[in-house]
Order: C-alpha cells, then sequence, then structure tokens
C-alpha cells in the first residue's frame, strides 16, 4: 500500500508541484487548500487539475486554523507523514495585515502540529523562509547563523514556525525538518513574485516597477530543485533538524532583468522606487549540510530556469 502524505498549502505553486512529483512516484496524496484571495483561485485551480485525475490523489477544501477540519482530515485519511506549506505568503503585505499573518502562519501551524500529537503522526516536514536570516551580514548564510532578528512580520512568523516545530520535537518526539527556501521560481510560480511579474509585464510592454537601485540580490532556486530536496527530506527525516534549501548562487536585480529581457527578447520598461519596509538586500543559501544530510544538489542554473520559464508563460497564454 503506498504510504500516505498530506500536504498542507497544495494547490499553490510549491505543493501543487510537489503532489504531482509525489504521485508519479507511488506516494498517495491527500491536498489540503484554503484557496486563499491572494491570487486567483482559478490559477490554484488549474495546479491541481492534473492531480485530480489521479486515484492516489485526494483534496480538501478548508482553513488550516479550522480545527474541525483538520480534525476530519486527519481522521479520514490517516496519513503517515506531513508536509505543512501553507501560509500567508509574501513580505510585503505582512507589513500591513501582520495578525493574519500570524494567525494562519503561527496559529494554524500549532493546530497542525497539535493534530499530529493527538492522532500519533510523527513525522512533519515544515516549509521555512530564507527571510528568517533577516539582513543577515554574514555570507552565504548557515542554518548556524544567528536569526533572532527578522525585519518583517512574515519572516518573524515563520521562524515562530520554526520554533513550534522544535517544541513539537522535544516533547512528543515528533520527526521535523524544516525548509528554509530560498525564492523558488519556475512553472506555477506565485504572479506576485518577481520573475513572474517582470516576465508578465515584459511580454504585455508594461512598466516593471524597481523597488531600490537594483543592487539587492537573490539565491533564485529552481522548483524542480527545492522538489527534489523535500522529496529527500521526506526520506530522510529523523529527529529536528534546519536545512537550508537554495541554487547557492546569487544574482542582482539589474542582471535578473537582463536576463529576462534576453529570453523575452523584450526591452524592460523601468519604473524606480525606494526600497521598500521588509525586503531584504540580499540571500545567499550555505548548503553543505543539505547537500551532506539530504543528498541535496541543485543543477538548474539560472540562465536554465529564466528560459524554461518564460516559455511556459508563453504557453499559458500571456500577451506577446
Amino acid at each position: 500500500m503506498a504510504e500516505r502524505i498530506l500536504i498542507t498549502g497544495a494547490a499553490g505553486f510549491i505543493g501543487s508541484n510537489l503532489a504531482d512529483s509525489l504521485l508519479s512516484n507511488g506516494f498517495a496524496v491527500m491536498g489540503v487548500d484554503n484557496f486563499d484571495p491572494f491570487y486567483d483561485k482559478k490559477i490554484k485551480e488549474t495546479n491541481i487539475a492534473g492531480a485530480l485525475l489521479n486515484p492516489d490523489y485526494q483534496f480538501r477544501e478548508g482553513d488550516i486554523r479550522d480545527t474541525d477540519f483538520i480534525n476530519r482530515c486527519f481522521s479520514e485519511y490517516k496519513p503517515g507523514i506531513v508536509v505543512h506549506l501553507a501560509a500567508k505568503a509574501g513580505v510585503r503585505p505582512s507589513l500591513a495585515d501582520p495578525r493574519s499573518y500570524y494567525d494562519v502562519n503561527v496559529m494554524g501551524t500549532l493546530n497542525i502540529l497539535e493534530m499530529m500529537r493527538l492522532k500519533k503522526i510523527d513525522r512533519m516536514i515544515f516549509a521555512s523562509s530564507s527571510s528568517v536570516y533577516g539582513n543577515n551580514k554574514k555570507v552565504p548564510f548557515s542554518e548556524n547563523d544567528n536569526v533572532d532578528f527578522p525585519i518583517s512580520p512574515y519572516a518573524a512568523s515563520k521562524k515562530a514556525g520554526e520554533l513550534l516545530c522544535c517544541t513539537y520535537n522535544h516533547l512528543y518526539n515528533i520527526a521535523i525538518f524544516c525548509l528554509r527556501f530560498f525564492t523558488v521560481y519556475g512553472p506555477r510560480q506565485r504572479p506576485d513574485l518577481a520573475i513572474h511579474k517582470f516576465t508578465k509585464a515584459m511580454l504585455s510592454e508594461e512598466i516593471i516597477t524597481m523597488y531600490g537601485d537594483g543592487s539587492t540580490s537573490r539565491d533564485y532556486t529552481h522548483i524542480d530543485d527545492i522538489i527534489g530536496g523535500i522529496g529527500n527530506a521526506i526520506d530522510k527525516v529523523k529527529g529536528f533538524e534546519i536545512f537550508n534549501l537554495g541554487e547557492s548562487k546569487t544574482i542582482s536585480l539589474s542582471d535578473l532583468v537582463k536576463t529576462l529581457e534576453k529570453y523575452t527578447q523584450k526591452q524592460a520598461h523601468l519604473q524606480h522606487l525606494p526600497l521598500q519596509d521588509g525586503d531584504v538586500l540580499r540571500t545567499f543559501a550555505d548548503i553543505t549540510k543539505a547537500r551532506s544530510a539530504l543528498n541535496y544538489n541543485p543543477v538548474i542554473d539560472i540562465e536554465t530556469g529564466i528560459s524554461d520559464f518564460v516559455d511556459w508563460v508563453r504557453k499559458n497564454g500571456y500577451k506577446q
């Protein structure tokens, strides 16, 4: 019998790609998602359309803050492991609505952990974020670095989630790996994120808002590499550990725009605005620990990833 995995946030960018990968590798999956209106529900419905055709996939619409709903999901499905991806996403929006970010990202995570305790489910993968490093001056960012200085409510909520996971491992021996994702991109990427937003704007010959002078940099990580890392974490989860999942290479915002110009064959029309509160200046993952313990080996460089992503956007009907 196939092992049963419950994925929260299953209709989103990472969750839907993960479900497809797990199903293709012989796992059974229950997806849970509340179709948060942060972006169009139709996008998420398209994300899971393929999985819904698979008899080993079940989907439940509901909110991780609803304990009755979560209880029903766990009682009906009896998963062996939980991959907890559901969260209010985005740094900038968290400044405008910090209460809801804490409600979902902290209390929602607590609900999942409590249900695991009650149902005696002893393995979890938790989606954390590179944002917990804040404006860390040491690069690349290591899991051993101090992350007591987050600069947005979103980042603080993710650090709080990690702390809850550590607590439940200590008290109830639930094995948990917290994976700090570094700026994930690729097919199904959220439409508000830079690569998707910029690509769409370029193909439509619309103005791109660039915050700062273009010198900020990110460690962009392709979704296929992230999915490989999560898959290895599922196989190996034991005790409590934190891992960076990044590409361990950085590119400035200005160079990212140039790369997008190259593959869209369009010129970017830029409107420069000041950096926004909560934005970090750079991210850069030290993946030594993940390479060693998870056999994590990212292989998709930014040029290949951007080329493939632009092709995906074109095929999905954006104006050219």
